[in-house]
């Protein structure tokens, strides 16, 4: 590290790496800088004004998200001036943004930083003016225009890391607002149903609705599950959110999340299936045994060992009646790396054949 790739941080010495901000060389010092806009997989854009901070030459607090570090620099992130000035931005925000939090929509950041900071919580409401977007037909993401501040980091990671620009920054004022092109639902844009909408959103206004359909669902009393997602071969990282209590106690997942970005290897990032995909777990559809067909020609209930026993006997018969290679295996993306292995040994060593795939081959 070059010496002179240091700055003053509090009255302390510390060292930055080149492309670094300011509140990179903060929160990797561990001071608290709060921010709303602000998602480290993104452009900073400086919009929501939390992460202020004191730099010595310069009249005006500056925005430490967008504000590269520079050798010598004296900043200070925390005084009374900051302090004043986060509290009156709080109480500012709260103005025109519900006052409680609806758990079954997520975190919201806002409210958690106005407790923090103490926010004055008598300066008035305004009247409630953007147009929302509850009526649209999609089946996952919901919009409650009433708990959005206009960060712009839905419509910046759609932008920057979807790179399908479903949705943007509509109207002027305030009455900015999220919408889609002609007020189209998502079903009939570019979307493609991540949510990454969701995860990025720092006051539950974008929102899942599956757990919304569910009374009294607080994300206080939902346990967190780390797990893969076991739908290709990705390997992402997912956190299942589970409802102890439901199913007679056996428990219920009622939303998955992804881990903080930057902290996996999908850096945050999940598909529709990784995200919505999960009702099949509880779907009374669901097959709990196996199903062999009878003489009746009707699928019946069976144990594991004779279902084995059959398919074993299916696929010799056709082995000995037309060669190895009339068979195929496929696997799936859902077996485990070991169960996936000991299909292709079942290809190779035992019917010698190599008409075997699995569906995450890369």
């Amino acid at each position: 590290m070059k010496s002179e790739n240091q700055l003053q941080l509090d009255g302390e010495t510390v060292w930055f790496a080149e492309g670094e901000t300011l509140l990179d060389v903060a929160r990797r010092s561990g001071r608290e800088i709060p921010t709303l806009c602000h998602d480290p997989r993104l452009e900073p854009v400086g919009a929501c004004r939390t992460c202020l901070v004191e730099v010595a030459g310069s009249q005006r607090l500056l925005p430490s998200c967008a504000t590269p570090a520079v050798a010598g620099q004296v900043v200070v992130t925390a005084s009374d001036r900051i302090e004043r000035y986060r509290s009156s931005l709080m109480a500012l925000y709260l103005t025109d943004h519900p006052e409680a939090v609806d758990e079954s929509r997520g975190r919201d950041e806002l409210l958690e930083m106005a407790d923090r900071w103490d926010a004055p919580r008598d300066w008035g409401r305004m009247t409630p003016i953007r147009s929302n977007r509850s009526d649209d037909r999609n089946p996952y993401i919901d919009f409650d225009a009433s708990a959005c501040i206009v960060c712009g980091r839905c419509t910046r990671y759609c932008d920057e890391v979807e790179g399908v620009s479903a949705i943007t920054l509509a109207a002027r004022g305030s009455r900015t607002t999220i919408s889609t092109v002609d007020r189209l639902s998502l079903l009939d844009t570019t979307c493609e149903l991540c949510g990454g909408c969701i995860d990025t959103c720092p006051t539950g206004a974008m929102a899942e609705k599956g757990p919304l359909r569910l009374a009294d669902l607080a994300q206080s009393a939902l346990s967190k599950v780390r797990t893969t997602c076991n739908f290709c071969g990705v390997g992402c990282q997912i956190d299942l959110n589970v409802d102890p209590e439901a199913n007679d106690g056996r428990g219920r997942v009622v939303r998955v999340t992804s881990p903080e970005p930057g902290t996996t290897t999908n850096d945050g990032n999940l598909c529709v299936k990784g995200r919505f995909a999960y009702d099949f777990i509880d779907h009374p559809d669901r097959l709990t045994t196996p199903l062999v067909r009878g003489d009746d020609g009707e699928l019946h209930q069976a144990s594991w060992d004779e279902a084995l026993e059959l398919a074993a006997r299916g696929l010799s018969r056709v082995a000995d009646a037309h060669g190895p290679d009339a068979l195929g295996f496929v696997s799936s993306s859902r077996c485990t790396v070991e169960e996936n292995y000991l299909v292709q040994k079942l290809a190779r060593a035992v019917f010698h054949t190599n008409n075997v795939h699995q569906c995450a081959a890369t």
